[in-house]
């Protein structure tokens, strides 16, 4: 037992001597993981006690002090309420399918790319997907309105001068062309950054196997289903668990520069119903009871997709 001890002394010891090693010789890099650790900290942990808000009819002008104490009552009114519910719906709906759409083309893509074998046109052909990634949504809304409007818009033009339709769709101005216009817009402007992971994760395989796989007679397209995506499972595993974290999240600007009142419908999602109840109607209670809903189902469902991928043999995230 005394060895043991000892063994255990020496060995913090040991740790503490290389920690001390270790800020000593990357001082600089410490410090500049600080300031944004600050920023977490401050941002995301420093919030919490406000969380008891849902507990009162807060007032800011009062303070807590001068809050009413009102229990479950803010709790029961939110879920009670339908425009909670549609809101609720609509956004679990568009993120599935979000979610269908977006996931798998950035592996598409990042699979293809890695097959061009003219170096200047797949760096090209990379800039070109990752730039849209770069424009906001209010850009991205504009130069969307005006490419689909119905009688004037460049890609009604088209299709009606091709013959292909006699009069224009409403890409965006009737709820259901509106729904497919919104999902594949987010496809093509979210497509292109998110490859950069999977590229890196293809660099990664031994290409030992693919000399291999050749030697044996596999085509290009065997390689990559036998080779490529057995390798790099894992990360897509992990992308896939992160991604199901976000089915409660929506985006205020993207819905914000697309949406308009004959959308309405759809464009009715959480983040919407946060907006108008948190910042135009000063009801702060009802959109934290809202926003700690969303972060409970999100966590909950990174940690049972954690689960079931750690069920079937993979890493997954934590």
């Amino acid at each position: 037992m005394a060895k043991k001890a000892q063994l255990s002394d020496e060995v913090k010891k040991a740790n503490r001597r290389s920690l001390k090693t270790a800020i000593r010789r990357d001082w600089q890099l410490y410090l500049m993981l600080l300031f944004p650790l600050v920023l977490v900290v401050i941002f995301n942990y420093g919030t919490y006690p406000g969380l008891r808000m849902i507990f009162y009819d807060y007032k800011p002008a009062r303070g807590w002090a001068g809050s009413k104490f009102v229990g479950m009552d803010i709790i029961n009114k939110v879920f009670a309420e339908r425009a909670f519910r549609s809101s609720l719906a609509s956004t679990i709906v568009f993120n599935l399918l979000d979610l269908i759409l977006s996931f798998p083309m950035p592996i598409i893509l990042a699979l293809l790319l890695n097959e061009l074998r003219f170096a200047k046109f797949k760096k090209v052909s990379q800039t070109i997907l990752y730039l849209p990634h770069f424009l906001s949504w209010a850009i991205v809304g504009s130069v969307a309105y005006i490419m689909f409007r119905p009688s004037t818009g460049l890609v009604n033009v088209i299709l009606m001068r091709l013959g292909w339709i006699s009069e224009g769709i409403p890409f965006l101005t009737e709820k259901w062309h509106w729904a497919v216009t919104y999902l594949l817009i987010n496809v093509w402007q979210t497509m292109g950054w998110g490859t950069i992971i999977y590229l890196a994760a293809i660099a990664g395989v031994s290409g030992d196997l693919h000399e291999a796989a050749m030697i044996d007679g596999a085509d290009r397209w065997q390689r990559i289903w036998h080779i490529t995506l057995p390798s790099i499972r894992s990360t897509v595993v992990v992308m896939l668990i992160m991604n199901l974290g976000r089915v409660m999240g929506s985006n205020i600007e993207r819905l914000s520069a697309l949406g308009n009142s004959q959308v309405r419908d759809f464009q009715y999602q959480l983040a919407v119903y946060i907006y108008e109840r948190g910042l135009q109607s000063s009801k702060f209670a009802e959109t934290t009871v809202v926003g700690l809903f969303q972060s409970l189902v999100g966590l909950a469902l990174v940690l049972l997709s954690d689960r079931f991928a750690k069920s079937l043999g993979e890493d997954g995230l934590l």
